[in-house]
């Protein structure tokens, strides 16, 4: 039996010549990611080992995304002691303020993770990557230490279900549907410990910005990670990013696969997820009543990229956000920020009534920048509508595409573009 495009990553990253499904392994390591709260944690345990300093320099990266500029005394101590660490070890790619950016957007900006790959992070969302065609995936912080010390870690090969992308998407549909439909679909647990594999001809009609939002989901449906072809856009990404080497796999012809979908395109309506899982999705169409909304959040490492500014700044363009809406917008990197202000985006955001923030993951995960109130809701392009995950336990987070939050934010209810007449 042939191996998936995933399988043969890890098999050669394991010095092995074929790999099979729930096998384990203990696989080389291109590159380990932590951030500002999960690497104190990591570095707490490195200095119970022997090891004197990490295994290679220039393969871990340090980002501080989370709590940054420091909200309170604690972030800031934990961004001193990732610092220290950095400095002490001299970490090449250590990111902070000034130079930081939301890790899953930063990365693959700087040319760090390319096909071929296999990285692991202490950040669940480090999927993302898989865009690129690399085996990137989540993993806790005594495993982020373990992997910074000698460059290996153990996996179970994960089985795999494929899904055959085809058609082409309308004009507001984009890979935040995609991938909401796709949970909704199969359900949180529907791909637990599975490779999540895109395949198909419909995947020339998604963009990378529309690629990385997908792999970077594919933790919400429990599936170990998430991988496309290396086709000519990928190509073109990572020679535009990146002057590392890649490597191009492919699966197989007779790859095994647990279950396969087939997801057209030209049929996929705006999908929101309501509270409180990501699988509980409405299509527009299928919203009756009104959803009035308290604030509306356009960023994180799912959708502050530059495609994602550019969709919400056409529809908020010469709009007002809705009385007594929030809306806030938060590009993913410095660069996103500064092509954004160069292309007069932000303008439009600030003109709208919408406010700009510096490059963080904020209130995706009820940090800081937005936070709920008790019966507050909020349309966000986020990733996680989880029970207190932006605040107040009894406010709600309805995940969505940047068009169906910027919609909503001039309405004041969730909305699609159409109700504007765009």
């Amino acid at each position: 039996m042939g191996m998936t495009m995933t399988q043969k990553i890890l098999a050669v990253h394991a010095g092995l010549d074929t790999v099979t499904a729930g096998q384990l392994i203990e696989a080389d390591l291109d590159l380990v990611l932590g951030n500002d709260i999960t690497s104190p944690v990591a570095i707490h345990e490195m200095d119970k080992m022997t090891v004197k300093t990490v295994f290679d320099k220039d393969k871990v990266a340090l980002v501080m995304d989370h709590f940054i500029p420091n909200k309170d005394i604690k972030s800031a101590e934990h961004c001193k002691c990732v610092r220290e660490f950095a400095c002490k070890h001299d970490i090449t790619n250590y990111f902070d303020v000034g130079q930081m950016g939301i890790e899953h957007a930063l990365l693959p900006e700087q040319g760090l993770t390319v096909a071929g790959d296999v990285i692991i992070g202490a950040d669940s969302h480090t999927c993302t990557y898989g865009a690129l065609g690399a085996f990137s995936t989540g993993v806790g912080s005594t495993d982020m230490a373990a992997g910074m010390a000698t460059g290996k870690a153990w996996f179970k090969v994960p089985s795999a279900i494929k899904f055959n992308i085809i058609g082409k998407p309308s004009k507001w549909v984009s890979g935040k549907d995609v991938i909401l439909h796709i949970i909704g679909m199969i359900g949180v647990d529907g791909a637990l410990y599975k490779s999540m594999e895109f395949v198909g001809e419909g995947l020339s009609n998604l963009s990378m910005d529309d690629r990385f939002t997908i792999a970077n989901m594919a933790i919400e449906a429990g599936g170990k990670n998430g991988i496309f072809p290396v086709d000519d856009k990928a190509i073109a990404y990572m020679e535009e990013h990146s002057k590392r080497p890649y490597k191009v796999y492919e699966a197989d012809a007779d790859a095994e696969y647990e279950e396969e979908y087939t997801i057209d395109l030209s049929t996929l309506e705006p999908t929101i997820a309501f509270p409180h899982l990501p699988e509980n999705t409405k299509t527009i169409s299928e919203i009756k009543e009104d959803i009035v909304i308290d604030q509306a959040v356009i960023g994180s490492c799912t959708n502050g990229r530059i495609d994602d500014l550019r969709c919400a700044a056409e529809i908020l363009k010469g709009q007002k956000v809705k009385k007594n809406v929030r809306c806030i917008v938060i590009p993913a990197t410095q660069s996103i920020y500064l092509q954004a202000m160069e292309e007069g985006l932000l303008k439009i955001f600030i003109e709208a009534g919408a406010v700009v923030s510096t490059p963080t993951c904020g209130p995706c995960l009820g940090g800081y920048m937005g936070i709920l109130a008790e019966g507050e809701r909020c349309i966000s392009t986020t990733n996680r509508n989880f029970v207190g995950r932006m605040g107040h336990v009894d406010s709600e987070v309805y995940l969505a595409s940047p068009a169906i939050a910027a919609a909503s934010a001039i309405t004041g209810k969730i909305s699609a573009p159409a109700e504007l007449g765009l």
